[in-house]
C-alpha cells in the first residue's frame, strides 16, 4: 500500500513539473490569446530573417501591440514615415524594453513622444529595410491613440553595446554619454548632415536632416546625446544611425581634464600573506613632481559592509584607506606604485619592485591611513565578496565633495556604497571609460546612482596570485579614453619580473 502511494506521488510530481515547464515555455503565448497584445520583445523573436506576414496564427494568437511613441516629427529630424514605438513585457524582466518601427507614411507625423498607441497587426509585414526591423503594410486606421504624455523610459548605452545587441536598442530612445566628435570640429560647425560621435567604445553616425529646426545650430565639442537608435547594415558592416529629436536632446558636459595619472592595474591576492604586499599600479600621463603637485590615493573595501560611506572616500575605519603622494618624481609614460611597504611583485618571497617606482608605500597592517582615513588592516584591497574601489585625487585636502581624477570599481555586485537619501551620500565618481556624471541631463555623481550601476564595475576578482592588468588607451594630450579598459588576470610567480605587469596589453597612451 505504501509503495503504491509513493508511486502515485512520484507520478503526480512528474505531471506537475512537466506542466510547470510547459507553462513557462508557453506562458506568453497564452497571454497573447487572452489579451491579444504582444510585446516588442516577443514579436522580435518571431522574426527569423525573412519577411513575416502578421496574423494571429503567425504570432501565437496575438492581434495587437501597444507602446509609447519615442520618435518626434515636430523638429523635422525623424526617419520619414516611421513611428518608433517602445514597450516592455507585462510582468516581464527589467531588461525587456524593446522598440519596433511602424512604416505608415505621412500619417506618422500625427504622433508625438509620450503618445500611448494600440496598433492592430493583422495584415502587416515584419521585415528589415536597410537593416532596420519594421512593420509595413499598415495604415493609420490600424492605430488608436489611447493617451498622451506618458513617461518615456530612457536607456543609456555605449556604442559597443548597441552594435553587439542591436535588437535591444533599435527604435528605442537611448542616451549616449560622454561622446565627442571624431574628428574634432574645426571652427563653426552645425548639426546639419552626418557627424561621427566617439564615446570611447566605438562610433555612431549622428544624422541631422538639412530641414531640421536645429540643423543650423552650432555643435559643442562634447557631451551627452539623447536620440532614437537605428542600426543599418549587417555583420561587420553594421553601423549606428542616431537621430536627436530636438536641440534639447544634447546636454553639454565637458570632458574631464587630463589626469596626470591613471589606474592601470592592482594586486589584491599576493602569494602568502596579503598584509603589506597589496598595491595599485598607475601610469603617468605627464611628468610629475609629487612634492610640487601632491595627490591622494584611496582604496575602498566593502567586505562585510553594512553601513554606508557617509563621508564618501573619507569614511575611513574599515571602509576606506588613504595614501598621500607628496614626494618623488615620475616621467610621462612610466608606471609607479602605491601600496604596502613590502614593495614586491608577488608577496614576501618574490622579486622586489625598485624603490624609485614607489611613490607611497605604507605598512598598512600597523600604520593607519593618511590624515586618519582608514584603520590598520590586513586586507587593503578586497579579493572576494562585495564591490571594492580605487580612486586618485588631485591634492591631499580631499572632502566628501571632491571629484576624483580617475576611479574604478571591481569585484562583487553588492555592498554599502550609495544611499539616495536625503541626505545623499556615497563614493564619488568622475567621467571615465566606465562612468558618466550625467545621464542625459540628470546628475549621477556617485557609484551606484543612475546608470553608474553595478554593471559598470570590473566584474569579479582577479585570480589568486595574479596581477589585475587594466588594458586601454588614454589620450595623453586632452584626457579621456580612446579605448576602454578591460581587466585581465596575469598569473605571477616569485620570480616574475616587471615586464610581467608593465608590458603586453597594459594601459597605454596616445598623443591626442
Amino acid at each position: 500500500m505504501m509503495k503504491n502511494k509513493l508511486k502515485y506521488f512520484l507520478l503526480l510530481a512528474v505531471v506537475i513539473i512537466t506542466y510547470a515547464s510547459c507553462k513557462k515555455e508557453n506562458d506568453y503565448r497564452y497571454k497573447f490569446s487572452e489579451s491579444g497584445f504582444i510585446s516588442n520583445f516577443d514579436l522580435r523573436r518571431y522574426y527569423k530573417g525573412s519577411d513575416l506576414s502578421l496574423n494571429a496564427d503567425a504570432i501565437g494568437g496575438a492581434t495587437s501591440i501597444r507602446g509609447v511613441v519615442v520618435s518626434d516629427f515636430r523638429s523635422g529630424n525623424s526617419v520619414a514615415g516611421l513611428i518608433a514605438l517602445q514597450n516592455s513585457r507585462i510582468n516581464g524582466t527589467a531588461d525587456s524594453l524593446r522598440g519596433i518601427s511602424f512604416n505608415i507614411g505621412a500619417a506618422a507625423s500625427n504622433y508625438v513622444p509620450g503618445d500611448s498607441l494600440h496598433i492592430k497587426l493583422d495584415g502587416g509585414v515584419l521585415k528589415r529595410i536597410d537593416g532596420v526591423l519594421q512593420i509595413t503594410g499598415l495604415t493609420n486606421s490600424a492605430i488608436t491613440k489611447v493617451a498622451s504624455g506618458r513617461i518615456i523610459k530612457l536607456q543609456a548605452a555605449n556604442t559597443s553595446a548597441i552594435l553587439a545587441n542591436p535588437d535591444r536598442y533599435e527604435s528605442t530612445l537611448v542616451a549616449i554619454n560622454n561622446a565627442v566628435y571624431d574628428p574634432e570640429p574645426a571652427g563653426d560647425v552645425i548639426y546639419s548632415g552626418d557627424k561621427i560621435l566617439n564615446d570611447g567604445f566605438g562610433l555612431a553616425t549622428l544624422r541631422t536632416s538639412a530641414n531640421a529646426t536645429f540643423a543650423n545650430t552650432a555643435v559643442q565639442p562634447s557631451g551627452n546625446f539623447t536620440g532614437v537608435v537605428y542600426v543599418t547594415g549587417t555583420g561587420t558592416s553594421k553601423k549606428i544611425e542616431y537621430r536627436m529629436r530636438t536641440a534639447e536632446d544634447f546636454f553639454y558636459v565637458p570632458m574631464p581634464k587630463l589626469s596626470p595619472a591613471i589606474i592601470s592595474g592592482f594586486l589584491v591576492d599576493p602569494n602568502g600573506t596579503d598584509g603589506n604586499y597589496e598595491y595599485v599600479q598607475f601610469l603617468a600621463t605627464k611628468d610629475i613632481d609629487f612634492a610640487a603637485t601632491p595627490f591622494s590615493v584611496y582604496t575602498s573595501n566593502n567586505a562585510g559592509a553594512t553601513t554606508f560611506p557617509t563621508l564618501g572616500w573619507n569614511t575611513g575605519a574599515l571602509r576606506t584607506y588613504k595614501f598621500n603622494l607628496t614626494s618623488g618624481t615620475v616621467k610621462k609614460g612610466e608606471f609607479f606604485y602605491v601600496g604596502g611597504a613590502g614593495q614586491r611583485i608577488n608577496g614576501s618571497a618574490s622579486t622586489v619592485i625598485p624603490a624609485s617606482k614607489w611613490i607611497s608605500s605604507v605598512n598598512y597592517t600597523t600604520v593607519p591611513g593618511a590624515n586618519g582615513v582608514g584603520d590598520v588592516t590586513g586586507n587593503l584591497l578586497a579579493n572576494s565578496g562585495n564591490v571594492a574601489g580605487i580612486a586618485i585625487f588631485e591634492g591631499i585636502n580631499v572632502t566628501p565633495n571632491s571629484i576624483p581624477l580617475d576611479v574604478i570599481f571591481y569585484g562583487g555586485a553588492n555592498g554599502s556604497f550609495y544611499t539616495a537619501g536625503p541626505p545623499e551620500y556615497g563614493l564619488r565618481i568622475t567621467i571615465t571609460d566606465k562612468f558618466a556624471t550625467y545621464a542625459g541631463k540628470v546628475p549621477q555623481e556617485y557609484y551606484g546612482k543612475g546608470t553608474n550601476d553595478v554593471s559598470k564595475r570590473f566584474a569579479g576578482f582577479p585570480a589568486a596570485v595574479s596581477f589585475a592588468r587594466l588594458g586601454g588607451v588614454y589620450k595623453a594630450t586632452k584626457g579621456g579614453w580612446e579605448s576602454v579598459r578591460t581587466m585581465i588576470s596575469v598569473p605571477l610567480t616569485n620570480t616574475s619580473v616587471l615586464s610581467a605587469i608593465e608590458t603586453g596589453g597594459v594601459t597605454s597612451l596616445i598623443d591626442k
